[in-house]
């Protein structure tokens, strides 16, 4: 039996969407079938296991996003433009692609190399760049010394922890779904100010 490119298609934006709506926890490969529209057997015959469905829709999600997220630190352009686009973008893929972050952390705890071999030379090169104008600004006044590892991890864990940690914050603060997707919408704001008050502020370096 010959796989066709359309079916296969078809499973991947079904799984893509039950496992936003399910997590990856959640989620049942029948009803990744139902939503597609064929039956177990056929899905198992494209997908042996959910985890390989999960690593395909994450990697085509990374693939389709990942150059024009990195890309933007990888631009010309003055470090404050840089780091909201950044966030803009970072948190926008976070908010649709919710699975994402929790699968990094599995692939980091069980395989690293793996992970690291199919992002790690883009993203190294673009933290080389960053680098440099990290120093060049530090050397102006602009901002205090920072290494891109302490940049960078700021960034994640600020764009990041409002979409791990989403199932406890919503019921806490009792928020609506649609209150949820505002305050994702206002850390598109508020992280940039946070970060480069962190930048500017001199005092943290005496």
């Amino acid at each position: 039996m010959t796989k066709d490119v359309s079916t296969e298609r078809k499973i991947l934006e079904a799984a893509r969407e039950v496992f936003i709506q399910q997590g990856m926890a959640g989620a049942r490969m029948q009803e990744i079938a139902d939503k597609a529209g064929i039956n177990k057997a056929l899905l198992h015959y494209y997908f042996r296991s959910k985890d390989l469905l999960f690593e395909r829709v994450f990697m085509e999600t990374l693939q389709s996003n990942g150059p024009a997220l990195f890309g933007i630190l990888g631009k010309e352009m003055p470090l404050k433009e840089k780091l909201m686009q950044f966030v803009e973008h970072y948190v926008e893929l976070m908010k649709n692609n919710p699975f994402m972050p929790l699968f990094v952390i599995n692939e980091i705890s069980r395989n690293p190399e793996k992970l690291f071999g199919k992002i790690g030379s883009q993203v190294s090169q673009v933290a080389m760049g960053l680098g440099l104008q990290l120093k060049a600004e530090a050397a102006k006044g602009t901002i205090r010394p920072i290494e891109p590892v302490d940049l960078i991890s700021s960034i994640m864990g600020l764009c990041v922890f409002p979409v791990i940690a989403k199932p406890i914050l919503r019921p806490v603060f009792g928020l609506s779904e649609e209150d949820y997707n505002k305050f994702l919408e206002r850390r598109k704001k508020e992280v940039p100010v946070i970060i480069w008050n962190y930048l500017t502020d001199k005092s943290t370096n005496e």
